[in-house]
Formats: structure tokens, C-alpha cells, sequence
């Protein structure tokens, strides 16, 4: 342990010391959220940007440090409450992502998690999945990856909550909207909602008949029915989020900017903790005098919250919170965790290692501000256009936020299977259909449609497609005349063009509700990652590895 670190542990200590005795009619309850884990089971990059220090790149996270850390502060506290704000699973690295996820859902187990809102990214493989990762089982739209990391699936024993996902027959949640765990004698309740634009980031055939509503108000909805079982102290866990400029870590931050805000200020005034995610964020503010956290995501920080309450009124009297940033080696292993760390990684290590094709350059890089085109952005739509020729396709479009990944190489440029499926791994699978030349301006356009490129950014495009956008021209007409073109030729208006995307878009994904009057659709059932993958060993095959340093400038903006 380095010195700062070992200077942090003693202040801690100290302070858990010197603190007197809580009077009889007040308890404390202990709450360690995360948020947005997406099957990080391993550390990974992490920048340490303190108000107390200067900012700094480390490894942090793993599971094997989260269990560690929570086994220390269970010595301190064993009634002490796990929970999370969601996106625990989907988007994630191979070593999950092969096996259906279930590593993940294991080590949440192992770790003790008692509830999570679900997130956007549960829903990526549809409802029926989801409800396997909660139940278990081995019946799933994965059959080649369930039930493969074990021999069978338990399922989840944490619980995932949805209060404003309504099945549209039964019009009840389609998961419990909350959960009351008893900690010190309190009865609290955790109340989970996802936002409510999930419909637009998951997969439109594995959501039908589900309706996603407002959020604040499915959550002042269960108040009511919680006071009747006794319940005075309400925790929201809310996969929804915010920026601020603030440090992570700044207590009582008050710049918190973003849709959770609104949400915030409309929940009913017994409710003083906010657990929220999706943003990827981490912080410590208040709004409206409520505590709003969030704890980045892969699992590199972990928030610590305290709720003073008052027995004598069942309610919250006080609540303070603070970042524990995951550190490996800062606190004493956890046998189990590291157990299951290493069986996870023997389980996948001979897979991922696997080798694919050699790149020209070591690392193909994904843009961070998704909007912009991105060197990986191109070399995935010219994979999907070369799987999709067989089907007629002339152009290819992929969405940035399905790039997860830069694609890097190990030892003389060489792609391993890993590598390849950080990329890409919700293993959609693409799909061919026909375009109007005018469809496809249209397609183009909705990429500004309601503000969404700042959230979802722009369409990747293929070798050979191009376009100019001129950002001073209102919503609908920021598309250049005339400057859409296809191997130099403008687009006709009224020709038809094969197209192939991945299922995602062609449900009208991210917003692009064009994708779904295509006409003459094919399913390919080729999944984006084979494409990729074949493409990449075409590529060496003809002597031209794959991959470049920047972006081919495929569209451009103009002043």
C-alpha cells in the first residue's frame, strides 16, 4: 500500500474510532453502491481525479477488490446494505460477455447484493433474458453461451427492480418496483426505475408489449403501499444520470446538470437518497437538499453511505456519503472472490486468446465524443459491408454507442478473439434491406433528430459512402444538397439502395425510426463480431491488413 493510501486508511479508521455512540432512538444504516459494473469482473483504467490530489491514471476495480473492500466494511458493520443503479450486465468484456453474463450475475451474488434497478443494458437481449438472469435456467435467445461458464444457471439471488416497467396487458411492473431489506431494526425500501427512453437503447422485438414510464412518478407510486408494511426510509435506485463539473468526490456538489435533476425535484419529500447511473459519472451532490450519488462504472469506485435515523418517527434525521476509490491491494483479500476471479479467467483465457488476423497499426481507436467519425467506426461498417455484399448491400451503417472498445493487438499487431469481442459484444446480428436515396437522407438527418447526436452520436458509415452536414441549418435540413454519395455519384432521390445495418437499428434502435420501412428485409444471421472477424483475416489473406491510425473522412462538416 503506498503512503497516501496508507495516510487515507488510518484517517478512516480514526474517524470510525473516534465517533460516539449513536443515542438509543437513532440507528445507523450503511449503503455501498455501484452503478454501470458491465461485467467488469477484472480491474481496468481508471482516472483518479481528486479534490484532495492530482489527477492520475490507475488500475482500479475487479472483483476481487470489491469483495475485499466489502469484507473489511462488514467486520464493521455485517448488516451493511449492497445495492445498484444498473447496466450491471450487457456492454461487457469477453470474459463476461462469452459466458451470457453469468459470471457477473455469480460474483454480484458472492458479493452480496441484495437489490439493483435494472438498467438499459439489461434489456439488451430482451425481456425473456432478463427474466432468466433473474430466475435462471438455460433456456435463452443465447444458446451458444448460457449455461456454458458452469454446466447450469441458478440465477440471480439479488433482486432486480422495474417500477416503471408495465407489462401492457397486466399493467404491473414487469419486476418488483422495490424491495424492503431490515437493517438495525429499520425497515428501508428500495424502490428501482431505468429511464424512460430505454425503449430507444434496447432491441424493439425483446421489449414489445413492455411500456416505460415516468420515472418519478412510478417511484412516488410505491410510497403509499411501503408506509403500510412499516417502511419510513426510502432509498431510490435509478439508472438515470447527470453531469457536473465537480470532482467525484466533492462533498454536496450543486452543479449536477441532466435529466436526473428533473426527476429529483419531482419525488416526494420522504425521500432523502437518490442512488442513480447511466452517465457514467461519479459524484456526491445535492438537489434540492437530497443526496444524488453516482459512482462512475466498471466498478472503480464504490459510494459509502450513511442514513442516521430517528426510530422514534421512523425517519431520516441525516445522510452522508463518500467515493472509495477500488484500489487492488488496499484491503485484505476475500478468498472467495479471488477464487472465483481465477476460475472466470482459466474458464476464458484459452478462448479469448485465440488469434485472429494481424492490423496495420497496433490499435484502432473508437471516438470518445461519439459525435464523430472514428477510425473503428469505419473499419466495423466496412466489415458489416463486406459480410453484407453476399446480400446485395452497398452501404453499411453501425451505431457508435454498439462500438464498446478500441480494437487493440497484442505482440506484432496481432488481433486476439478478446480483442475482437470487446469491440463488439452484444453479438447483434446484421440485417439487409432496401433504402430510397430519399429514405436515406432522412436516416441521416434523424441523427440530430431531438438533440440525440449528443447522446448517441453519429452513424458510422462504409468505404465508399459520403456526406457533408452544415451544423448552421435548423433540425431537418442540416444535410448538404446534393452532397450524399455513393462511390462519388451523388444518391438519386428515387433509386432504391441495399443497406445493411445490425438488428438494433433495423428496429428503429438509438432513434432511427427510417430503418424500419426498409423494404425486401433479409436477416443475414451473421453476427457483427463473425463479420468483423472474417474481415479481418480477408483483409491478411490479400496481404492489406486492416485497421488505420484515424478516420477516412467520410462525412465532414461544413461552415
Amino acid at each position: 500500500m503506498n503512503k497516501y493510501l496508507s495516510l487515507m486508511a488510518v484517517a478512516a479508521l480514526a474517524g470510525c474510532a473516534s465517533r460516539q455512540p449513536a443515542p438509543l432512538d437513532v440507528k445507523e444504516i450503511q449503503l455501498v453502491a455501484l452503478n454501470d459494473f458491465h461485467g467488469n469482473l477484472e480491474a481496468s483504467k481508471y482516472t483518479w481525479d481528486s479534490v484532495n490530489g492530482g489527477e492520475r491514471v490507475i488500475q482500479a476495480g475487479g472483483i476481487d477488490t470489491l469483495g475485499a473492500a466489502l469484507q473489511a466494511w462488514r467486520k464493521q458493520d455485517p448488516e451493511l446494505l449492497l445495492v445498484g443503479a444498473g447496466d450491471l450486465i450487457g456492454a461487457s468484456p469477453a470474459i463476461s460477455a462469452m459466458w451470457a453474463d453469468e459470471p457477473t450475475i455469480g460474483a454480484m451474488n458472492l458479493l452480496g447484493l441484495r437489490a439493483t434497478s435494472v438498467g438499459n443494458h439489461e434489456f439488451d437481449q430482451g425481456r425473456m433474458e432478463l427474466l432468466r438472469q433473474q430466475k435462471g435456467g438455460c433456456v435463452s435467445p443465447r444458446a451458444d453461451k448460457a449455461c456454458k461458464f458452469a454446466g447450469s444457471y441458478e440465477g440471480a439471488q439479488f433482486q432486480y427492480l422495474a417500477a416503471n416497467v408495465i407489462d401492457m396487458v397486466t399493467r404491473k411492473p414487469v419486476l418488483p418496483a422495490y424491495k424492503i431489506e431490515t437493517a438495525h431494526g429499520v425497515k428501508v425500501g428500495l424502490i428501482g426505475t431505468v429511464l424512460r427512453e430505454t425503449a430507444e437503447s434496447a432491441l424493439a422485438s425483446g421489449i414489445a408489449g413492455l411500456e416505460f414510464v415516468d420515472e418519478a412518478d412510478a417511484i412516488n407510486r410505491q410510497l403509499p403501499e411501503l408506509r403500510q408494511q412499516g417502511v419510513g426510509v426510502f432509498v431510490v435506485l435509478i439508472h438515470q444520470g447527470g453531469r457536473t463539473t465537480d470532482k467525484f468526490d466533492q462533498q454536496d456538489c450543486a452543479n449536477l446538470k441532466g435529466p436526473i435533476v428533473d426527476v429529483v425535484r419531482r419525488l416526494d419529500p420522504a425521500i432523502r437518497v437518490v442512488i442513480s447511473g447511466h452517465s457514467h459519472q461519479g459524484y456526491l451532490c445535492k438537489v434540492d437538499g437530497r443526496l444524488v450519488t453516482q459512482s462512475d462504472m466498471g466498478g472503480h469506485v464504490m459510494s459509502r453511505i450513511r442514513l442516521t435515523v430517528d426510530t422514534s418517527t421512523n425517519s431520516v434525521r441525516d445522510v452522508a456519503a463518500r467515493q472509495e476509490v477500488m484500489v487492488p491491494g488496499t484491503w485484505p483479500a476475500d478468498p472467495a472472490l479471488d477464487a472465483y476471479l481465477k476460475q472466470a479467467r482459466a474458464r476464458s483465457t484459452a478462448a479469448l486468446a485465440q488469434p485472429i488476423a494481424t492490423l496495420a497499426v497496433p490499435s484502432v481507436k473508437r471516438e470518445k465524443d461519439l459525435a464523430h467519425e472514428s477510425a473503428l467506426g469505419d473499419l466495423v461498417a466496412d466489415s458489416m459491408l463486406y459480410a453484407g455484399r453476399a446480400y446485395g448491400a452497398q452501404i453499411a451503417l453501425q451505431n457508435p454507442g454498439g462500438i464498446r472498445q478500441d480494437l487493440d493487438t497484442a505482440a506484432g499487431n496481432r488481433v486476439m478473439l478478446g480483442h475482437a469481442m470487446a469491440v463488439l459484444p452484444f453479438g447483434n446480428a446484421l440485417v439487409a434491406m432496401n433504402l430510397r436515396g430519399a429514405q436515406i437522407v432522412e436516416l441521416l438527418e434523424e441523427q440530430w433528430l431531438g438533440g440525440r447526436d449528443a447522446k448517441r452520436g453519429f452513424l458510422q458509415v462504409s468505404e465508399g459512402f459520403s456526406y457533408a452536414w452544415d451544423a448552421s441549418q435548423p433540425e431537418g435540413r442540416r444535410i448538404v444538397p446534393g452532397s450524399v454519395r455513393l462511390h462519388g455519384a451523388p444518391l438519386q432521390m428515387d433509386s432504391s439502395y441495399r443497406v445493411v445495418t445490425n438488428n438494433f437499428l433495423a428496429e428503429g434502435g438509438d432513434g432511427f425510426p427510417t430503418f424500419t420501412k426498409g423494404s425486401n428485409r433479409t436477416p443475414t444471421n451473421v453476427r457483427d463480431i463473425d463479420a468483423l472477424t472474417s474481415y479481418l483475416i480477408r483483409r491478411e489473406q490479400d496481404q492489406r491488413p486492416a485497421g488505420a491510425a484515424a478516420p477516412q473522412k467520410r462525412y465532414q462538416r461544413v461552415e
